[in-house]
């Protein structure tokens, strides 16, 4: 009987993104949940063909980033180097659990309001209760501000896609309920004052709002950006001191570095690190350095004043991209474009079908909904890999994994059969 797997399938689809933002690694209980459903159901995917064709590009582009993150990771940290590259794989399992038992796009969306809620709440409390600078953070970890941040962004925009898609159909009250947790999405990534996070998300925007108007109309695409005007505004207005700081503080800090070299900063380290691994990437283009090989000769240069010192307290480039080719060279680099552009390819969105059911409209808008939100994902993680490697860290990985796999299985469960050509 498959009623149950169908259940963990919804259940884990709500969990992943609704307590992402609240829980310490609340990403893994809604992931845990899909590994063991996948392998209680192993005999009804093992050796089954993927389903639809085009995932197979997917389940490539995870088993190649893996190979990538085994290729060039730092051995002498023994077992640990596997974390990465096996993450990636046991998606996989997950993938094609997915494909199998595709959970309700209502879970999802559930999952997804709540989770843009409890972001924008728990940055509220750390915020204004707890009184710390900055939600997500510690006294040893600050990076969390920065990848849940992010993601609470990323959550209130992903609430604004179905609010304008399925306006006609909802009724006030449910309207005012997801732009509630639109706004408080939002509000997360204003309170963790991540500069890179509003740019990423901002071009993410634009893209969607093209997309709007293409897919469904132009007046609804301009009713959305008057709406996100009207919900950015009071937050806006609301922490225009602590956004004006920010702002003048990069704008500073660009000046100091370009007079002075001055890589002490926040933007001047990220600087320094940007160039120092442009060139190290230069000297071995193909392969790169490796995770040991990128510390070392990272010490070496900085030794020689080729950079500062500042950048030592950081394994990373703050560039995804950057980080794959000193590391891994283009081998990395080509690894990581694929694991972007293939789900960008996969959700991007298609023709009308002329489907066999009663209210072609609903399904079109279902299709409309669940592909925006799922080219939102690689296009916002793009924009955030910019300025920070999302990838180097945990929830990056499997969240940016679970919402690719998440959307495409409950895209695959809103497709119709569709009708055969006129005259046949």
């Amino acid at each position: 009987m498959h009623l149950p797997h169908h259940r963990i399938s919804n259940l884990a689809a709500f969990l992943v993104p609704a307590l992402s933002l609240w829980l310490p690694s609340g990403y893994a209980y809604g992931t845990a949940l899909l590994v063991v459903g996948a392998m209680l159901a192993v005999r009804d995917w093992w050796g089954r063909p993927v389903q639809p064709p085009e995932a197979r590009w997917l389940v490539l582009a995870i088993a190649l980033m893996a190979l990538v993150w085994l290729y060039g990771g730092d051995w002498s940290k023994g077992a640990s180097a596997l974390n990465k590259p096996l993450r990636y794989l046991l998606m996989l399992p997950c993938l094609f659990y997915v494909l199998r038992f595709p959970p309700r796009r209502d879970w999802l969306l559930a999952g997804i309001a709540v989770g843009a809620c409890m972001g924008g709440l728990r940055a509220l409390y750390d915020t204004q209760v707890l009184g710390l600078e900055r939600p997500w953070i510690t006294e040893h970890d600050t990076s969390n501000a920065i990848q849940l941040g992010n993601l609470s962004g990323l959550f209130g925009l992903m609430c604004w896609i179905p609010l304008m898609v399925y306006w006609p159909r909802w009724r006030w009250p449910m309207r005012l309920l997801l732009a509630l947790c639109c706004l408080l999405g939002l509000l997360g990534s204003l309170l963790s004052q991540t500069r890179g996070g509003w740019l990423a998300l901002a071009l993410s925007g634009l893209v969607l709002g093209w997309l709007l108007a293409r897919r469904v109309s132009s007046g609804r695409a301009v009713i959305g950006a008057l709406l996100l005007a009207l919900i950015l505004a009071p937050l806006g207005w609301h922490q225009r001191h602590k956004i004006e700081e920010r702002v003048q503080w990069a704008y500073d800090e660009v000046t100091e570095y370009q007079a002075a070299g001055q890589a002490s900063t926040s933007v001047g380290q990220r600087l320094d690190h940007w160039q120092l691994a442009w060139h190290m990437g230069l000297a071995k283009p193909l392969l790169g350095w490796g995770e040991a090989g990128y510390a070392t000769e990272k010490a070496r240069r900085v030794a020689l004043g080729q950079a500062h010192p500042a950048i030592l307290a950081y394994g990373h480039t703050h560039n995804e991209l950057l980080d794959q080719f000193v590391k891994r060279g283009l081998v990395g680099v080509g690894g990581l474009l694929v694991l972007y552009l293939v789900p960008l390819a996969l959700f991007w969105p298609r023709r009308r079908v002329r489907p066999n059911i009663a209210d072609p409209g609903e399904l079109h808008e279902n299709d409309t909904c669940l592909r925006l939100i799922g080219v939102l994902v690689p296009l916002s993680f793009m924009g955030f890999g910019l300025t920070q490697v999302f990838f180097a860290h945990y929830n990056g990985v499997v969240i940016y994994l679970d919402l690719v796999i998440l959307v495409l299985g409950a895209l695959q469960a809103t497709q119709p059969r569709t009708l055969p050509p006129e005259g046949q």
